[in-house]
């Protein structure tokens, strides 16, 4: 599930990821402080068509927190590639028990000195 170049940047790229992507599947923000840069720049999926930006530390880790706990929802992992200081994290939301009670999308990252520093969210529309 996990693929990685095996230059030492891209080792660290993909451990980052892998614990960023455990906040997800087990519901558990807490690696957030660790892992999330003061200058950290999320674009969300949402709202539809460019997603909302959040800057800096703070306010990434309050999004993140909130996606991570959100009730009755959790992830499937489809995929983690690492390249360099950039990887993507490919996976699905599922909030109910209907196949389309789900959503699959794509975060692409950019660590820096064993923190992300950026994560546009993409997902697959209809």
């Amino acid at each position: 599930m996990m693929t990685s170049f095996k230059d030492p940047e891209s080792l660290q790229t993909a451990e980052i990821l892998a614990r960023f992507n455990q906040v997800f599947l087990t519901h558990d923000p807490a690696a957030l402080e660790d892992l999330v840069a003061d200058d950290c720049v999320i674009e969300n999926t949402q709202p539809a068509s460019d997603g909302a930006r959040h800057e800096g530390k703070a306010e990434c880790i309050e999004l993140r927190t909130k996606i991570a706990t959100m009730p009755g929802a959790y992830f499937e992992t489809e995929g983690i590639i690492a390249r360099g200081d950039r990887g993507e994290i490919r996976w699905r939301l599922i909030w109910g028990p209907e196949h389309r009670d789900s959503v699959r999308s794509v975060n692409l990252m950019h660590v820096r000195n064993g923190r992300i520093v950026e994560a546009l969210g993409y997902v697959k529309g209809g």
